[in-house]
């Protein structure tokens, strides 16, 4: 399916997919090595996220309402991850990789969908912003981000209407 200038199709999460920009897995369905059997089980060291030594962890809430399919801003952060988890339904989530440029790189941005459960590891430098709530009215997601990141560590950019990107498609590309 071709694309019109300034919409991006989303797609289905995968690890090969993802690469370029982090790390995910479905903490809902635990897989891989563990500890125990049932009825109690750890699946350890599923997934991990550098952030700088010293910094606290702090674990926040983004609730996301529905709202238009519109990427009309992003961010990214020089010196850490963030974690990103909806909790309580799945959410498209615009990503672009990390490079020199200053401003969004639309032209190499993707959309995944994140189904409710997957913990998802955003490496520094990857643009992102508040997910869009998909199939539901509102959606919370579990941020992780050292202390304070938004304020010490948060590079914005706001796109012009000109350059909004529409997110369209039915996840099958």
């Amino acid at each position: 399916m071709a694309k019109a200038k300034n919409e991006i199709a989303y797609r289905k999460l995968s690890p090969e997919a993802f690469a370029v920009y982090g790390t995910f897995a479905r903490m809902t369905a635990p897989a891989g090595p563990r500890l125990g059997e049932p009825p109690v089980e750890l699946f350890r060291d599923m997934i991990q996220c550098g952030f700088p030594a010293g910094q606290a962890s702090s674990y926040s809430i983004c609730r996301v309402a529905r709202r238009p399919f519109v990427i009309d801003v992003s961010e990214y952060h020089d010196a850490c991850s963030e974690i990103v988890m909806p909790l309580d339904g799945d959410i498209l989530m615009h990503v672009a990789p990390a490079g020199p440029q200053k401003e969004f790189p639309a032209a190499s941005a993707e959309v995944f969908l994140v189904p409710r459960g997957t913990l998802c590891v955003a490496r520094p430098g990857v643009w992102h912003h508040a997910p869009f709530a998909f199939g539901c009215e509102v959606v919370n997601c579990l941020i992780v981000l050292p202390e304070r990141t938004y304020a010490n560590d948060c590079k914005v950019w706001v796109l012009p209407k000109k350059d909004h990107v529409r997110i369209v498609g039915d996840g099958t590309r």
